[in-house]
């Protein structure tokens, strides 16, 4: 089975299990994602949906967020760890969005990286599910599947998302990248994983894969 074939029918089954995944951080508009994708890096979606409306109940708009002091913005994001980061990151990033993007989220991927406390996959989620652009992120649950299932070398989440672009038609990054991450909560963990048990692992996983992952 070539990779092709094996993309399209792992996307069968993720159609199956997962057929309507929701963003999983709530949100109203791209600023509150994107403020949620910054306080979701090292934390649970779960925690970073108890803490946002306390946060944005508080300030929801750039120009509020960037009045407030980072102390406070803190003190409202403690929970989520790494909050004194994470809290001078939201605040600077809304001061430029109000300086420099005349208080908008732009639409583009340079302009969100050049944000503080934005990188490459938070650009990139906010890119397709903000705005519907194209766009695949990989974070290291959808890096580690991609090399499970043999669809990518496994060598960094660089390579990860350019594999998976080339598998998938770009119209349908923003889906597949979040019927991954939903299948690896529901059926498909890091450690302590039947493999053979598996929907996907069961057949896509090589022999070889599912020794080294036994042995953890």
């Amino acid at each position: 089975m070539t990779r092709l074939e094996k993309a399209r029918k792992i996307e069968t089954i993720l159609d199956r299990i997962h057929p309507l995944p929701a963003v999983p951080l709530s949100h109203e508009d791209p600023y509150t994602l994107l403020v949620a994708v910054v306080l979701s890096a090292q934390c649970t979606d779960e925690r970073v949906n108890q803490v946002t409306p306390a946060l944005f109940a508080r300030a929801r708009t750039p120009a509020e967020m960037a009045k407030l002091r980072t102390s406070e913005i803190q003190g409202l994001i403690r929970s989520c760890g790494l909050a004194p980061q994470k809290a001078k990151a939201i605040r600077e990033l809304s001061r430029l969005l109000v300086e420099e993007h005349a208080g908008r989220v732009p639409d583009d991927l340079d302009a969100l990286e050049a944000l503080p406390g934005v990188g490459h996959k938070t650009a990139s989620v906010v890119l397709v599910q903000a705005f519907g652009r194209p766009a695949f992120p990989v974070d290291t649950h959808i890096h580690r599947l991609a090399a499970r299932w043999g669809l990518s070398s496994g060598k960094n989440v660089v390579q990860t998302e350019r594999d998976l672009k080339k598998v998938y038609p770009a119209e349908k990054w923003g889906k597949i990248h979040l019927q991954i991450i939903y299948f690896g909560r529901s059926h498909c963990p890091a450690r302590g994983h039947d493999l053979a048990a598996c929907p996907i692992c069961s057949w896509a996983a090589s022999k070889t894969r599912i020794r080294a992952e036994a042995r953890r």
